[in-house]
């Protein structure tokens, strides 16, 4: 018989190699899958005992599917009523396209035809298909003009062992199938030959690793624990060859218990190690792993997954490299979606296995035992101690950061400032910006990291360790819990820079935050904060995929918008703009706002600035906040009586919302249309503030002159101190009717 055993990409030869341990005939590793020989024995031994595989196929025939109808006729041809008894259920999984037939569910549609009508022509019964839990799986699978048709002996995907992770979901969560290809690549099969295996697992979230190990070391076969076979319902199963083999796994098991073999876990992660015992016991495995902080000399492998890290938890990845640079010089296995490890471990891996790990490439790197590892490049922090960093030149950061830093806090004592920007690319090589925020009610400090997108030739990889070691250092220089590190990274893109992503440690940062709570009356949604400016109270969150909520740029703007409205008389209207969450509004009400309007397409941030609003008193009828497109509301309101003493438009740079009445919002061609009409709003003697992003803008003079509109730039007025080293962070003007 010929066999098919299919795997995730990457896993090919190690599971050439486990079949071949097994005793399978003929191994032949192929790309996603290994083809071998020999009788349903030995395909029940795959299904039973490999932790690799992910389904075994044994497979009937090939046939020609270059169109629908050559599909269909090659699949007729096939016996199915040797394969599928009376009465018994199937359905048909269908994997791969080809230039006709490009859609999966039409590949399994057709094939079932084929094989409900062979069976009609047969028996004159149509047979069921039940596509939740079918008798008989039938597999087809298209590689160019040709496909394989085969029965599915697995049923289910191998990698669902029966017994399931429940730690905390927070927790990194491993599937078996990938913690059993990295200890199948580090050598645990040999370690446990040897005698007395010790297995540290870094980093194990909740547990798989763990159970994989154990189970390889107390030999228990890793489908013991499965109660329903693909075979069992197919007409050719062989039921005493499979009892006969449960029998024999069943017995090694309980050998195998006598087993000696060290589990030990080093993760800082909290309730790590609970999950991990969790899951042992879930799996029927009696061991119970240790909790330790560094790897003892007695353990033969550690293993690392480093997989849950990477661009969804940049701050997390810079602490955990930094501790992992302590283990350099043994025998570890990482799995990671980087080459970082190479570098905090100071050595080249002795073998990299390419792999799959959700949508994103990801590699399997075994670093072999070396007494001559170079020591780790370090800084000096303040204070005392030292960092393990990926970049020697890290220092000169560490150094300009603490400099910066003192000055920068006593400018804050001195101006009652408790939220800002800290560090802004003083070093060209370490082009980030840090800000820092301090609690108002409830102790706490938080950093946001800002990265600006490197410049075309260099290097990326370089650019990236640089931003880890920036990860690493900033958290300690400046007293902040590295759970407490927001991080976006940005990369160019139309009308400037954007940001491409943002991540956030969802673990210790997240304690406590898993609901909703009430302060002063308003609710404080999960994950978010409460920070001073300019003695008003603004919610800050860090956890959402948009800015924190408060543009610390606009410090003094802010303060402006206050003053004028005191200064205001009359109606005492004002009006805001693209709000966002409505920090200018709240300014303006503290400066004596009769009436504030605030305009946003966000509904989300309407809410957010409502919240803002009513935290610090301001939550009556005279308070109105709209959602709209805000050029089309503009546009809109100069056809009526409503008229505003000050308006505030704070405009993005480039927008283009399904919601918006126009295709798009392009701030440089835009912006003079705009200008016109929120100029049209004001009453007489009234005043605006127009303020935008974009570096590079140039406001149209001429245009806006003959549109009767006064123009005043002010930019230099409303840049902070702390904004200093960028001034062109932002550009404000005064607009006013001529």
């Amino acid at each position: 018989m010929e066999f098919v055993a299919t795997c995730p990409k990457g896993f090919e030869r190690l599971l050439a190699d486990e079949l071949a341990a097994l005793g399978a005939p003929q191994v032949r590793p192929l790309a996603g899958q290994v083809s071998f020989g020999g009788g349903l024995e030995d395909a029940y031994r795959a299904c039973l005992w490999s932790r690799l595989a992910s389904r075994v196929l044994l497979v009937l025939a090939r046939v020609g599917a270059a169109d629908a109808d050559e599909l269909y006729e090659g699949v007729s041809a096939i016996a199915w009523e040797d394969h599928l008894a009376p009465g018994a259920t199937f359905a048909v999984d269908a994997h791969g396209t080809n230039a006709q037939l490009r859609n999966t569910q039409f590949v399994a549609l057709r094939t079932k035809d084929a094989v409900v009508d062979r069976l009609v022509s047969v028996r004159g019964a149509r047979p069921m298909v039940d596509t939740a839990r079918a008798d008989v799986t039938v597999s087809v699978r298209l590689s160019g003009q040709r496909a394989t048709l085969a029965i599915d002996l697995a049923g289910e995907p191998l990698f669902r062992r029966g017994y399931a992770t429940r730690g905390d979901a927070r927790l990194s969560s491993l599937r078996p199938d990938y913690a059993a290809a990295l200890l199948a690549a580090g050598g645990w099969d040999e370690a446990v030959r040897s005698g007395s295996p010790a297995l540290a697992a870094l980093w194990p979230g909740q547990g798989s690793v763990l159970v994989e190990a154990a189970g390889v070391a107390l030999d228990r076969a890793p489908g013991l624990l499965r109660s329903r076979w693909g075979f069992a319902g197919w007409a050719g199963h062989d039921a005493d060859a499979w009892q006969a083999l449960l029998a024999e796994a069943e017995a090694r098991s309980a050998a195998g218990e006598k087993n000696p073999c060290s589990l030990l876990v080093l993760d800082g992660r909290s309730g790590t190690l609970s999950a991990c015992r969790q899951a042992l016991r879930g799996a029927g495995i009696a061991l119970e792993p240790q909790g330790c902080e560094q790897v003892p000399p007695s353990c033969c492998l550690a293993a690392a997954d480093l997989s849950w890290v990477g661009e969804t938890a940049l701050a997390t990845e810079a602490a955990v490299l930094s501790e992992l640079a302590s283990h350099a010089g043994r025998r570890l296995v990482v799995l990671s979606r980087d080459e970082a490890p190479d570098a905090a471990l100071r050595s080249e891996p002795a073998s990299v296995t390419e792999v799959i790990v959700g949508r994103d490439p990801a590699t399997i790197r075994v670093y072999e035992q070396s007494d001559s590892v170079a020591p780790a490049p370090s800084v000096e922090l303040p204070g005392g101690g030292r960092a393990s960093v990926l970049v020697p030149a890290s220092d000169q950061f560490a150094r300009r950061l603490a400099k910066v830093a003192r000055l920068r806090a006593k400018w804050a004592r001195r101006e009652d400032v408790t939220c800002y920007r800290v560090y802004d690319a003083d070093l060209p090589d370490y082009a980030v910006a840090i800000e820092l925020y301090e609690g108002s009610e409830t102790p706490g400090r938080w950093l946001q990291v800002s990265e600006y997108a490197a410049p075309r030739g260099v290097d990326p990889e370089l650019a990236r360790r640089r931003l880890l070691d920036v990860l690493t250092i900033a958290p300690r220089v400046l007293g902040v819990d590295p759970a407490d590190v927001s991080v976006r990274v940005r990369t160019r893109a139309r009308g400037g820079s954007q940001y491409a992503d943002e991540a956030r440690v969802p673990e210790r940062g997240a304690r406590g935050r898993d609901r909703s709570s009430r302060r002063q009356g308003v609710e404080l949604p999960a994950g978010s904060h409460l920070v001073d400016e300019g003695g008003l109270t603004f919610e800050v969150n860090f956890d959402a995929r948009h800015d924190c909520g408060i543009f610390l740029d606009h410090r003094e703007t802010r303060s402006r918008i206050r003053e004028m409205m005191k200064q205001t008389k009359g109606s005492k209207r004002f009006l805001n703009l693209f709000a966002y969450t409505g920090t200018a509004t709240c300014y303006a009400a503290d400066g004596g706002a009769k009436h504030t309007t605030t305009v946003d397409l966000s509904r989300p941030s309407l809410d957010w600035a409502r919240r803002n609003m009513a935290r610090n008193g301001f939550d009556g009828p005279e308070h109105e906040f709209v959602q709209a497109d805000v050029l089309a509301w503009v546009s809109e309101q100069r056809h009526t009586r409503n008229r505003w003493d000050l308006i505030f438009c704070d405009v993005p740079t480039f927008s283009n919302s399904a919601r918006m009445r126009k295709s798009s919002f392009d701030v440089q061609r835009d912006h003079a249309e705009l200008i016109i009409g929120v100029s049209r709003l004001l009453v007489r003697g009234g005043c605006a503030i127009f303020s935008c992003n974009l570096r590079s803008f140039r406001p149209d003079a001429e245009k806006l002159e003959r549109a009767g509109v006064r123009l005043t730039d002010i930019t230099d007025e409303t840049i902070p101190e702390d904004f200093s080293r960028n001034r062109k962070i932002h550009h404000a003007y005064l607009v006013e009717r001529a």
